[in-house]
């Protein structure tokens, strides 16, 4: 998959409770493109921190531990170029927000690794499928890699 269009300058992701999916895609999309694109994320309501979420992007080099849900009211501003959506409500709050805006909405359907139930290992196991998904896709949607010299 090739990314659509130019990358875009400003990315708003966003979820349920930003405190999983939204705030993982953020920290990916922000460690492949530093300096590149400004990255942002959000929820609809705002939810508690998630140890698994941690956990998960810390083996692969990533802390997001200083991250603090909050919520689309919450947002200084809607300039951003694109905002992808990992959760139904998300998208239609994001809708409503950006209707008068030209910005481009993208919903990726995301399921919600924190409604598994098992063990510690299927658990994170949910956890470490949703974080690779989500880098596979934002590689695809925001571009390849420059090469550096």
């Amino acid at each position: 998959m090739e990314a659509a269009g130019p990358r875009p300058g400003a990315v708003l992701f966003a979820c349920s409770l930003n405190s999983v999916r939204s705030p993982m895609a953020a920290a990916i999309a922000r460690d492949l493109f530093p300096g590149k694109v400004y990255v942002a994320s959000a929820g609809v309501r705002r939810g508690a921190a998630d140890p698994f979420a941690v956990a998960v992007m810390e083996e692969i080099g990533l802390d997001i531990r200083q991250h603090r849900p909050h919520t689309f009211e919450d947002l200084e501003d809607m300039n951003f170029d694109l905002v992808i959506t990992l959760a139904p409500e998300a998208h239609h709050r994001a809708l409503e927000l950006t209707r008068y805006y030209a910005v481009d909405v993208e919903y990726w359907p995301t399921g919600d690794p924190s409604a598994t139930a098992g063990s510690r290992e299927q658990i994170m196991a949910a956890y470490r499928n949703v974080r690779d998904g989500l880098r596979k896709r934002i590689l695809a949607r925001l571009g390849p890699l420059e090469a550096t010299a």
